[in-house]
């Protein structure tokens, strides 16, 4: 029998609660869904602590003002997608860490276009998630919600 290893992108992403129980959602360039903030490691970052790696993912999106104490891996999500220009598939491990936002101006990056902040008590994370995205936000919610 033929043994094939599957190949992971591995991601960090960041949910950023602030004081109002509102979760940070953020919508990209590149497709109409949401998304929370956060990204793929690059290749150099093999040896880089996961909590560095979260610290440039977030200036890279929200930018320099934004304030948060990251908190523990809440969630751990599963998610394949088709790779923009390259019409290919790929699957992403992402690992959720829950932050609490501290303030500071959002400052979007050159990929993101929109965000807003949805109520982790009331909002339908099928309006705005697909995939693996919306199996990790709906158990973060769940957990959150708790």
């Amino acid at each position: 029998m033929e043994y094939n290893k599957d190949s992971y992108f591995i991601a960090v992403k960041i949910f950023l609660i602030n004081n109002q129980n509102e979760l940070l959602i953020i919508k990209d360039i590149y497709d109409d869904g949401w998304d929370i903030p956060g990204g793929r490691l690059r290749q150099e970052d093999f040896e880089t602590p996961l909590t560095e790696v979260v610290e440039r993912k977030m200036l890279e999106e929200v930018g320099d003002k934004v304030k948060y104490e990251l908190g523990e891996p809440a969630v751990f999500i599963r998610h394949e997608r088709l790779e923009v220009g390259l019409n290919e598939r790929r699957r992403i491990f992402a690992v959720g860490y829950q932050a609490k936002y501290l303030g500071g101006e959002i400052k979007l990056g050159q990929y993101i276009k929109d965000y807003r902040w949805v109520s982790l008590k009331d909002f339908v994370p099928e309006d705005y998630f697909v995939g693996g995205w919306l199996k990790g936000v709906k158990e973060f919610q769940e957990k959150f919600n708790q």
